[in-house]
């Protein structure tokens, strides 16, 4: 033990976005109940590196007694991690986004965006994919909540104008991606974000059936009796379904 700096984790500025444990290359921060947590005092350098990625200020460096710092230890951590090491990405650091278009309803605010070349982005956040979306981003949070399998903007020319707007999306693919892992991060994100809402958009395809298993279980399991619809998009394009759940 010797006296040093090591990072303080203010957990009533916490909210659990995750980025400070994506900053930290040694891993010595995880999301646990929400919270970000140091895991070990010996995994952390006290250099500070996911000071700068916290968006709520909760985190700062103190010196006081702590263990030391252990490289061979931190190589071991990481080694034994689930997957490879994350490593923070400028592409993916949550970012709110002002819409370019006049109402954030979900109709065209003029002629010019109509679906098309020069149309608008309705996008209010990045990122949006759903690996990457921290659970407790404060863009989800009682969130109109769009969930799309990642062929339906391809399909559907107007999707920023039908399904976006004033509300939060997430995508991936049920087919391609680990849907296991899906569910259990849809889980951990509805529970923290306590979704107004929640609308499923999924190819009429079959293979496109496990996205809306894995939103309605984990809505069930997280916050049951939430309002969840499942609008099917035919690879034309048109709405082919809406079925409440």
């Amino acid at each position: 033990m010797a006296v040093r700096k090591i990072i303080h984790i203010d957990e009533e500025k916490c909210d659990g976005c995750g980025l400070c444990a994506d900053a930290c290359h040694e891993g010595a921060i995880r999301i646990i109940d929400g919270k970000a947590k140091l895991v070990s005092e010996s995994y952390c350098d006290g250099l500070g590196d996911c000071i700068g990625e916290c968006p709520q200020g909760a985190i700062t460096i103190e010196e006081r007694e702590a263990a030391d710092f252990d490289e061979e230890a931190v190589k071991r951590h990481l080694a034994d991690r689930d997957g490879p090491p994350v490593h923070a990405c400028p592409g993916s650091a949550a970012r709110q986004l002002r819409p370019t278009g006049g109402d954030s309803g979900g109709g065209p605010s003029s002629a010019g965006a109509s679906a098309g070349a020069g149309a608008p982005s309705r996008l209010g956040h990045w990122p949006v994919q759903l690996m990457l979306v921290p659970p407790g981003a404060p863009f989800l949070k009682d969130a109109d909540l769009v969930v799309a399998a990642d062929c339906v903007p391809f399909a559907m020319a107007g999707f920023h104008e039908r399904y976006l707007g004033d509300r939060a999306l997430v995508v991936g693919c049920p087919k391609l991606d680990n849907l296991g892992h899906y569910f259990e991060k849809l889980k951990d994100m509805f529970r923290q974000a306590t979704p107004r809402s929640i609308t499923v958009v999924r190819m009429e395809v079959p293979c496109c059936g496990g996205i809306t298993k894995a939103v309605a279980q984990a809505r069930d399991e997280s916050v049951p009796g939430t309002p969840l619809e499942v609008h099917t998009i035919g690879i034309r394009g048109d709405i082919k379904d809406v079925t409440k759940l």
